[in-house]
């Protein structure tokens, strides 16, 4: 049996084909595929061609994202599923100066860092501007595109309501009954600095000074526990106290004392020597689409987009709702303000807190 097709059916198909086709077809009419370009728009044109020119490659290497951080294993395995590439995870528990430091030997395509390694760092990173690069705040980027912030936190009090009352600020760890630690050596571990430099925030300005000094009050009153096991609280970001309240059979609870809160975020970066270049940015892309962003919210993190999802109607508000409850204003350290309070510690910490 012959089908006849009409002329305006043969257009219709004509223009469809053409807004829309395979790639075979489009690879006449765009421009070659550029795998260092700095945005999708200038080396790939299409999300279509970024995928197939980063499944061409096969694989992408990630450092320094353990599996159980921030929910980085369902991210991992969500990408790989999403578009079959395979991602190598080398050491995994590595931070951020670790990463850094690793690049030379282990070659990863991408990083995830902390700001100030990020700034001191940028010539190791190339430019490239994720699609939803007008999201993330000005505070937040690299004017070049080498890095930006993908997710973060606010510090923390958490604390089991069993043996202590909610503290509504941190004055309330100097009473009798609290037994307070951080998570690990504030002169060593980012986490344990941004505790004391939480504590010492007054008026919306955080004071090294200040806060070595309530942690001197915290052991002179024997509030200061030797570990975290040991303890009946622990300042710490609310993306870890959160998730221990949520698996924690004990009634773990988080406050967020205060009208201003310590804020930290992680960013992202492509190597410049990235051996999988496409992958790399595609992985960007990823991260920083709706489905990549929830994916941090739904590790307990928040996501840097988190403002312009709830705007769009596209939040997970499911995950947002478990998030710890706060009003108070984020304040988040400039690089010199880090580096001063950092000087601070290593010179203070060991004679008047030890």
């Amino acid at each position: 049996m012959t089908v006849r097709i009409s002329a305006a059916a043969m257009l219709l198909i004509a223009t469809t084909a053409g807004c829309g086709g395979t790639q075979a077809q489009d690879d006449g009419k765009l421009p070659p595929i550029k795998p260092q370009a700095a945005s999708l728009k200038d080396g790939f044109s299409t999300m279509d061609r970024l995928v197939e020119a980063a499944r061409k490659e096969g694989s992408l290497t990630v450092i320094g994202l353990p599996r159980d951080w921030v929910n980085y294993g369902e991210i991992i395995d969500t990408f790989s599923d999403e578009y079959g590439i395979k991602v190598n995870q080398v050491e995994p528990a590595a931070s951020s100066r670790r990463e850094i430091e690793a690049a030379a030997q282990l070659k990863p395509d991408v990083f995830d860092l902390s700001l100030e390694v990020a700034v001191a760092n940028a010539p190791m990173f190339a430019p490239y501007r994720v699609q939803q690069w007008p999201d993330v705040p000005d505070n937040l980027k690299d004017y070049g595109g080498r890095w930006y912030a993908g997710y973060g936190g606010y510090m923390s009090i958490g604390y089991d309501p069993r043996k202590v009352a909610t503290p509504a600020s941190y004055q309330d760890l100097l009473k009798p009954g609290y037994s307070v630690s951080l998570p690990g050596d504030p002169r060593q571990t980012a986490a344990a600095f941004n505790g004391v430099m939480a504590a010492s925030l007054s008026a919306g300005k955080a004071e090294a000074a200040r806060g070595v000094a309530f942690f001197g009050r915290l052991k002179k009153a024997g509030n200061l526990a030797a570990n975290e096991r040991a303890a009946t609280v622990v300042v710490d970001w609310d993306y870890h106290n959160a998730e221990r309240a949520a698996h924690e059979a004990n009634g773990w609870k988080v406050a967020i004392p205060g009208d201003s809160v310590l804020s930290a975020y992680y960013v992202q970066a492509v190597n410049k020597d990235a051996p999988h270049p496409a992958a790399a940015r595609l992985w960007q892309e990823f991260l920083f689409s709706d489905r990549g962003q929830n994916l941090f919210l739904k590790g307990y993190a928040r996501p840097v987009r988190m403002e312009a999802l709830q705007m769009r109607g596209t939040l997970d508000t499911e995950a947002a709702a478990r998030l710890p409850v706060t009003g108070a204003k984020p304040v988040i350290l400039t690089i010199p303000e880090t580096d001063t309070a950092k000087t601070y510690l290593k010179k203070e910490w060991g004679e008047r807190v030890g």
